[in-house]
């Protein structure tokens, strides 16, 4: 198996928190029926989801934790690419990253996975609207699975959960950055399908792994950097507005107009 059509699985970061693990056992769910012992593995990892269990990460739910990434990585979870299969590709963005699950329909007509996608956006695509960043996510996909997606006969399928998304090829006030994506996505042969964020598990977990957010605390993390920015500087105010402004910031901040 090709070590980067499964890298995005196997460099996935142990849950550091409780909403961590439900989206990591959310997305191994939809792929249980191919994983023996599926639920003696993951026993340790759901008993950390109980009400009256305190977090705390153990050796113990390292192990099923590892367990399960092996597992998605080889046969009979994960397939081989079969160009004269029905192909379908999932993809979701979150603000800091994008995420996509290549997958086709076997011969029993079970989805089986053939590669997992994940990349954090930059600084820049950080600030992108959400329905661009869904589109990137789009983009990032097809350019990582450019060999297999290129050049297919039949139409296939691309599910998002950005109901948008399903007019901008007929978008007609598209800006530069719209205008060089249409132009890259015209040498795909695929069709947008909508499905609600809600059934999108798969792709969503991957487009929100620990690993790819941002910790609060870096400065360093130039996504925190650009959203920490002042709207308007001090400079730009009557001297006599910014003083108002102040007493009223540090003496009757209930007085302040809602963010």
């Amino acid at each position: 198996m090709d070590p980067d059509k499964v890298s995005t699985i196997l460099n996935w970061k142990p849950p550091t928190a409780l909403r961590d693990l439900q989206r990591f056992l959310g997305f191994a769910n939809f792929y249980r029926r191919f994983i023996r012992d599926f639920s003696k593995i993951t026993r340790p990892l759901n008993d950390l989801l109980k009400k009256s269990t305190i977090w705390s990460w153990e050796v113990e739910h390292q192990t099923a934790f590892d367990r399960l990434k092996a597992a998605f990585s080889v046969a009979p979870v994960l397939a081989l690419y079969d160009y004269n299969r029905k192909t379908v590709l999932e993809t979701d963005a979150s603000d800091w990253a994008s995420g996509g699950v290549l997958s086709q329909y076997d011969d029993e007509g079970v989805l089986r996975p053939v590669a997992y996608f994940s990349s954090k956006h930059s600084a820049q695509e950080c600030n992108y609207e959400i329905y661009d960043k869904e589109l990137l996510a789009i983009i990032k996909a097809l350019e990582e699975w450019r060999p297999e997606l290129q050049g297919t006969q039949e139409p296939f399928e691309v599910i998002t959960d950005h109901k948008n998304l399903e007019y901008f090829t007929t978008t007609k006030a598209l800006n530069q950055r719209q205008v060089r994506w249409s132009e890259f996505l015209s040498g795909f042969n695929f069709r947008i399908v909508y499905r609600p964020g809600t059934k999108a598990v798969r792709p969503d977990a991957l487009s929100r792994k620990p690993e790819d957010q941002p910790k609060r605390a870096d400065t360093n993390d130039d996504r925190i950097k650009n959203r920490q920015r002042t709207i308007l500087p001090e400079h730009i105010f009557d001297p006599e507005a910014l003083a108002e402004l102040t007493r009223e910031v540090n003496g009757n901040s209930t007085s302040l107009p809602p963010r």
